[in-house]
């Protein structure tokens, strides 16, 4: 492994990690200096994940055609300008702004890192074999980014102010982008193709398409269970500092379910194959997940405790963490072998069409919570659960 590769990997990852983050964590303090309400927060927050449709499919295709280097590169340096426009903002439109190049440059690190993560923890030659062993690990990175920065952002804000923190931010995503020049691109740039590939022949790949439906109906499930997960346990009698707490062990039990997945599947793998059980490990494990997401997901809706509502929400984190790195490997992993030179591509029809489901069912549960009270809304996010076992089992059986 390319030691320069790996350092950059982890160092990107955790600064696409606190990007992430980034918007929840300096939401109340940026009101206060724009002297905005809770309305205008939340459009910049949907400016943020409308801008990933366009532009996570645009970086694939810049990828594909200049480059993974360039486009990281070109990613860090927006979001460092997005960073740094943050840190003098004057208006709401100097927010929306930093908010469009954050979600420009934020697309285009996501892009390559997905497409980076296999050479970048594992050597060449097993990645095929171990693809999602290095995926659970990439993310359990980022995992850990996105759980930082709020810690980190209270802290900092305290000590020297918004502008400064966001000054210090910037300078860190130097460090990446200073690292990517020492990596040697050429290494690990996909292989040379036998023919060169068109991008109709990706729109009319089966399995692409049941990779991104599946991620399409699973994002939802994770945006609103995280986005609602402190009003459910409000509802259901938690107090407002209890609930925030578990909130964060929910993240946490997020991100470290990543971790966990990384070192149990390839064992697991290992048990079945001297088992006599020819099954691809990833199927078995990802939909096992979605059936017990789903049970979580009517749980939450017909629950009536604390407790027991507690308990769904942090399993629920348990559940969630390993399910987007799995697909994204079945996806990369089938595209490598079948199409490679629409590997940026396919990932940015992946985002894109995950995307869709991000902006949209959040809106509906929301509209639907005003109607009939949010657990009943929450079937919504049942339907999705069971959008996602669905297309979990076509997988497998289309493999």
């Amino acid at each position: 492994m390319d030691t320069y590769l790996t350092t950059m990997q982890v160092a990107a990852l955790s600064i696409a990690g606190m990007c992430h983050a980034l918007l929840g964590s300096i939401k109340v303090p940026l009101a206060r200096q724009l002297q905005i309400d809770e309305s205008r927060v939340g459009g910049l927050v949907s400016v943020f994940g409308f801008t990933l449709i366009p532009m996570a499919f645009a970086a694939g295709i810049f990828a594909d055609s200049f480059g993974r280097d360039t486009v990281l590169v070109a990613g860090f340096v927006l979001l460092i300008i997005s960073v740094l426009v943050l840190a003098h903002l004057k208006s709401y439109g100097m927010a929306v702004l930093s908010v469009l190049l954050l979600g420009t440059g934020w697309s285009a690190l996501v892009n390559v890192l997905n497409a980076t993560q296999g050479p970048s923890f594992l050597p060449l030659d097993e990645i095929a074999e171990r693809l999602s062993y290095a995926m659970n690990l990439g993310d359990f990175v980022f995992g850990m980014g996105a759980f930082l920065m709020p810690i980190v952002v209270g802290y900092s804000l305290r000590q020297i102010g918004l502008r400064s923190t966001f000054m210090v931010f910037a300078l860190l995503m130097i460090i990446p982008l200073l690292l990517s020049f020492a990596v040697d691109w050429q290494r690990i740039a996909p292989e040379e193709a036998t023919r060169l590939f068109a991008f109709t022949d990706l729109l009319q790949d089966k399995i692409v398409w049941i990779c991104c439906i599946a991620f399409l109906f699973h994002v939802p499930v994770e945006a609103c269970v995280a986005t609602w997960a402190t009003t459910l346990m409000i509802d259901r009698g938690v107090g407002e500092k209890n609930s925030n707490l578990l909130l964060s062990a929910f993240w946490l039990t997020f991100t470290v379910s990543r971790l966990i997945a990384a070192l149990s599947i390839p064992l697991l793998a290992g048990l079945m194959k001297e088992s006599g059980i020819h099954v691809e490990t990833d199927h078995v494990v990802v939909i096992g997940l979605a059936v017990i997401m789903l049970a979580v997901v009517l749980g939450l809706v017909t629950s009536r405790g604390k407790r027991q509502t507690s308990s769904l929400l942090i399993l629920a984190g348990l559940i969630l963490g390993p399910i987007f790195p799995i697909l994204i490997a079945q996806l990369y992993g089938h595209v490598s072998a079948e199409l490679p030179t629409m590997e940026g591509r396919a990932i940015g029809l992946f985002f894109c069409i995950g995307g869709i489901g991000w902006a949209g069912i959040p809106f509906v549960v929301g509209k639907l919570a005003d109607r009939f009270g949010l657990q009943k809304s929450f079937l919504a996010v049942a339907a999705c659960s069971v959008g996602l076992v669905v297309m979990c089992t076509v997988l497998y059986l289309a493999g």
